[in-house]
């Protein structure tokens, strides 16, 4: 896997022009499914809390200019205060969310720089994402305007209907797990949730909406460990990943 990803950026160095990238990271969910009374992005992992891990990572990254944090109203003071511990300084706004996550990616779509050119969309809860693969989904977006990190299938997948009957079976060598970031041409992803808002389409990436509006996104191979944290076993998961490697591995690179 580190081998494909040094091919990407190999590829993508031939890249000659140099594009402004925000990175809007949502955090404004509430993690029903965590079973805590907390907004599972402020939950520790080892010694610091999830979204700390994921702000650091986009902060890293040479690639990006600026962050953009929306988060829900009442979590705002404690986004600052890891802002302000952790010394980010490529944090510019926080902001609040929407209902839904499709909402709070608008309210952030609409707060970055007007410089920019680029948006790199993340999940909050993605605390393991690594500089390297933000890297990597940023050139290839700059090179075919739309691209989102995932990780190939690895289990046989089922179609079942709502009787839980088995209809069919995907063919796996065609199936990736979408992961984020997800990365896009500022003006496309624009456009994709202005249609998206007048047409009432709800979905669960943003690359969907860009695939509504006939855009082809590119996928970017990731790793197994950029995990979303969304119940307990998660957070058991990560922080196995975290103690058992160095974040700064000489074979990312």
């Amino acid at each position: 896997m580190f081998s494909s990803l040094k091919s990407l950026l190999k590829e993508s160095n031939k890249i000659k022009s140099r594009e402004f990238c925000s990175a809007v990271i949502v955090a404004a969910g509430k993690g029903s499914r965590m079973q805590s009374s907390r907004n599972k992005q402020f939950i520790n992992v080892i010694d610091r809390p999830v979204l700390a891990y994921t702000l650091q990572a986009f902060e890293d990254c040479k690639l990006i200019d600026e962050i953009i944090v929306v988060t829900r109203q009442e979590d705002i003071m404690l986004c600052k205060e890891i802002v302000d511990i952790s010394a980010l300084t490529k944090v510019k706004k926080i902001v609040v969310g929407g209902k839904e996550r499709q909402d709070s990616v608008y309210n952030g779509l609409k707060e970055i720089n007007s410089e920019a050119t680029l948006v790199a969309v993340h999940d909050g809860a993605r605390p393991l994402i690594l500089p390297q693969y933000i890297e990597a989904t940023v050139k290839v977006a700059a090179q075919y305007h739309a691209a989102a990190i995932g990780v190939r299938v690895k289990d046989t997948i089922k179609l079942v209907d709502d009787d839980y009957n088995i209809v069919d079976t995907l063919d796996r060598s065609k199936l990736w797990a979408v992961q984020t970031p997800q990365v896009f041409n500022v003006e496309i992803l624009r456009k994709a949730y202005e249609n998206a808002i007048t047409k009432g389409i709800f979905a669960t990436d943003d690359c969907m909406l860009v695939e509504q509006m006939g855009y082809t996104v590119k996928m970017v191979e990731g790793s197994y460990e950029n995990i979303k944290i969304t119940t307990p076993e998660d957070i058991f998961l990560a922080e196995a990943i975290i103690g058992g490697k160095d974040l700064d591995e000489e074979d990312y690179e």
